[in-house]
């Protein structure tokens, strides 16, 4: 049973291995985290740090091959494929770095996809994903594809599309990496509006200028965390 003072998310020796034998590659070895909820954490390390296979598991996209990963109480890694997905659909939204988004639907469509997957009606799916466009400040431009929409924009209807369901935690793989500077600045303000809404957020990000949104920094090398407190 969890109680107010336990972590939303609880990682407890999760090592990652792919293939076997001598070809083995252990991607995390021995991962102790523990995330608050309503924290902001951004996770930073070179590349093939392991913080891109950390993040799979955090989303519940990937399973520990050993260790354990608890989610509000929930021993993940028990869970079963179909499990995990019903976590995925009613707790997490992701954010990509390449938006992701579907190119011949609208903006409005593409936000309402989430609840399409849920089940909801029609006429509850376009209201929830029109307020969700208005939170990202885009209902003018809920009827246009990606390609007649600039890269922030695109980012912001992806954004939308994340916390149209209402998640718990949000998932954000480098989600400024493929913008410009100004741009940049605007996507982090809104990450930074929704955890001040309540959002817990998860970020990997090689920026230290974008890191310093974040409440908290986590440095990932070869497989562990190198240091892990809030941002000065």
């Amino acid at each position: 049973m969890t109680t107010a003072a336990d972590p939303l998310i609880r990682l407890r020796g999760v090592t990652k291995t792919f293939g076997r034998g001598p070809s083995a590659f252990q991607a995390l070895r021995g991962v102790d985290l523990d995330v608050a909820a309503g924290d902001f954490v951004a996770v930073m390390g070179p590349s093939g740090s392991g913080k891109s296979t950390m993040m799979n598991i955090l989303g519940c996209l990937d399973v520990p091959t050993d260790g354990a990963f608890l989610f509000k109480g929930v021993h993940v890694e028990r869970l079963t494929r179909d499990e995990r997905a019903l976590l995925r659909r009613r707790y997490l939204g992701f954010v990509f770095q390449g938006f992701n988004l579907l190119a011949r639907t609208s903006a409005l469509e593409n936000v309402e996809l989430p609840l399409l997957y849920r089940g909801e009606p029609p006429k509850r799916r376009r209201e929830t994903a029109l307020a969700a466009l208005e939170q990202v400040g885009l209902v003018e431009w809920r009827d246009h594809t990606p390609a007649e929409l600039s890269g922030g924009q695109q980012q912001r209807v992806a954004i939308a599309r994340a916390i149209v369901t209402n998640p718990a935690v949000l998932l954000a793989d480098e989600p400024t990496g493929n913008l410009d500077s100004a741009r940049s600045v605007e996507i982090m303000e809104l990450l930074q509006d929704f955890n001040r809404r309540g959002i817990t957020i998860l970020m990997v990000t090689h920026e230290p200028d974008m890191a310093a949104y974040a409440r908290t920094r986590v440095h990932v090398h070869d497989g562990r965390i190198q240091s892990q407190g809030l941002a000065a």
